[in-house]
């Protein structure tokens, strides 16, 4: 597979395993909430590089979509590059604005956004996938990364996303249009009809969702009287060349052999082939002596729809209007948004000011969480901006009664003023407003800043121990999503609390000579009396119990400070 060079590639290729993990620290006043919890909607402040570090110990694998929109990298935007990378290269471009005139802007570029999507590809479930609103600047350098880190057979499409809709004279050619370049983690090449789920169609390659599209009946028909009803032949090979969806196809007629033919392989794997066969699915033409094809009926594709297509913007899907007979219902279901509607939205937000340049509008990413997420999911935003990811979800849960959640990640310092504030906002409404996204979508989230890094460094040579006290916290917190309650916590004993499944104790003191000798002993284990039934999650420095010992004693040994991960389904 081809890949991108650019400078400082070397250097940031792996950077994100070196950044060390950090605290996340929750700020009571800040956030609306009756709980702080891990399992909130979550708002966090602090560069997103060490952010997303942050939270993997606690949402690696759990995160279903990632939406983000970067800088574009127009050479207007004053970004800086600032990541703690140790080569002298990518040092001298340190806290250095980013400008047109800089002839390194694209490398930098590249250098931000390689380590954070690496991240996110850790964050993602086996089936979520990404979302990235870019324009031309960037777009084919972010095609070809994403190529390089979600992998070429993981581009699901490039959305063409019409941002605005009216005719500026800037440039010699109006731009009318963005991009929202969609990647999964891992795309599957079988069952790529639409299932119905909930209030949704799921597009089950990569968990998309798409609305459904009128059907052309008169493709359908049973000439062979099939109970199940008209049908239409389909072809049975795909884009794409996967191993497991390579394999030979006998026709049981003619006993010719077929392989997919080059550059395709066959759309569902062998023995979801066979069951097709053994199920009369699969047909070798009309006379039983061709290639394979495939059987769909009409009442599959009735209940099933169709998919979507890749220009968002005015105009599109005009045969809802055939297929619905309601005219202002189908602009309804084919409204993205633009430029201009983010702002508005969000000047009624905060008493007409404009605070933001350019925000996405609500629309469009309500849109892509109805396509690619379920009710229940978990969508990242590591480029928060003014907040639209937020304000989308908790719209959209007020909609279907849904129970998605959402983590909002935010470097500037006007991360608790305008993205959190305007959550704040979304969840309260906006009173004698006329707008149906400010009526008030009630709901919560936790606010969070980035606290010290943990490492054995900071640890064993650090200037400053933590005290029990802070450690216990973030341990009690990391391991269990909820706040530590100070009144049970107990140095003695190394008690720090307890849920329905776990009871934490943290041996810790702040001080070096102890550290480098303290060891979960047998005797250490005993003293922490009976498990009540519940597993004991034990932080220590090292220990002196194999395994058979801990099982023994129901205790699940955790190092410190690296084994401070969510231990919940």
């Amino acid at each position: 597979m081809a890949g991108i060079t650019f400078r400082g590639k070397s250097a940031v290729q792996n950077h994100h395993l070196s950044v060390p993990f950090h605290e996340l620290v929750p700020c009571p006043s800040q956030s609306v909430t009756d709980e702080l919890s891990l399992d909130d909607n979550l708002i966090i402040h602090g560069d997103n590089l060490i952010a997303l570090k942050a939270l993997l110990p606690t949402h690696a694998g759990r995160v279903d979509l990632c939406f983000i929109d970067p800088p574009y990298n127009t050479g207007e935007e004053g970004w800086v590059y600032n990541d703690n990378v140790s080569s002298p290269l990518v040092r001298d471009w340190l806290n250095k604005e980013v400008g047109k005139d800089d002839l390194t802007r694209h490398d930098k570029w590249l250098c931000l956004m390689m380590p954070r999507l690496a991240l996110i590809r850790e964050l993602l479930t086996d089936d979520g996938a990404v979302f990235i609103a870019i324009d031309d600047n960037e777009y084919h350098r972010l095609r070809m990364l994403m190529d390089e880190v979600f992998g070429e057979d993981n581009f699901v499409a490039t959305l063409v996303w019409q941002a605005r809709k009216s005719v500026q004279n800037d440039t010699d050619i109006s731009q009318s249009h963005n991009y929202v370049l969609a990647y999964a983690k891992n795309r599957r090449q079988t069952e790529r009809r639409l299932k119905k789920a909930n209030a949704g169609y799921w597009f089950s390659m990569a968990g998309f969702v798409f609305l459904p599209i009128a059907i052309d009946a008169d493709k359908y028909s049973n000439p062979d009287n099939d109970t199940r009803g008209p049908w239409k032949a389909d072809p049975f090979d795909a884009p794409g060349v996967r191993a497991n969806l390579s394999y030979e196809i006998v026709n049981p007629n003619t006993h010719r052999a077929y392989l997919p033919p080059n550059g395709r392989h066959w759309r569902m794997e062998e023995s979801k082939y066979l069951a097709a066969l053994a199920d009369s699915r699969v047909l070798f033409g009309t006379r039983g002596t061709s290639k394979p094809q495939l059987k769909v009926f009409l009442n599959e594709q009735e209940e099933f729809g169709s998919i979507d297509t890749t220009w968002w913007g005015e105009g599109a899907f005009s045969y809802y209007v055939d297929a619905l007979g309601d005219v202002e219902e189908a602009e309804e279901l084919t409204d993205y948004g633009t430029t201009t509607d983010g702002s508005k939205l969000l000047q009624a937000m905060f008493g007409g000011d404009k605070v933001f340049p350019n925000p996405k509008p609500i629309q469009l990413v309500m849109r892509i969480l109805e396509q690619a997420s379920h009710a229940d999911a978990i969508i990242l935003d590591s480029f928060a901006g003014s907040g639209t990811t937020g304000h989308a979800v908790l719209q959209l849960n007020s909609i279907d009664q849904g129970n998605r959640r959402f983590i909002l990640i935010e470097c500037e310092e006007y991360a608790d003023s305008l993205t959190a504030e305007r959550i704040r906002k979304a969840i309260a409404g906006i009173p004698d407003s006329s707008s149906p996204y400010l009526a008030g979508t009630g709901g919560s989230f936790t606010y969070m800043e980035l606290g010290d890094a943990l490492t054995i460094a900071r640890l064993l040579e650090g200037e400053a121990l933590p005290t029990f006290g802070d450690l216990a916290r973030y341990v009690f917190f990391t391991a269990t999503g909820r706040d530590l309650d100070p009144a049970v916590v107990d140095s003695a004993t190394g008690y720090v609390g307890e849920t329905e499944q776990y009871r934490v104790y943290l041996m810790y003191e702040p001080d070096r000579e102890w550290l480098k000798s303290a060891a979960l002993t047998l005797e250490r284990a005993r003293a922490l009396g009976e498990s009540g039934g519940k597993t004991r999650l034990v932080y220590a420095p090292s220990r002196f119990l194999d395994a058979d010992q801990l099982a023994d004693l129901n205790i699940q040994y955790c190092q410190l400070p690296f084994d401070i991960f969510r231990l919940r389904g």
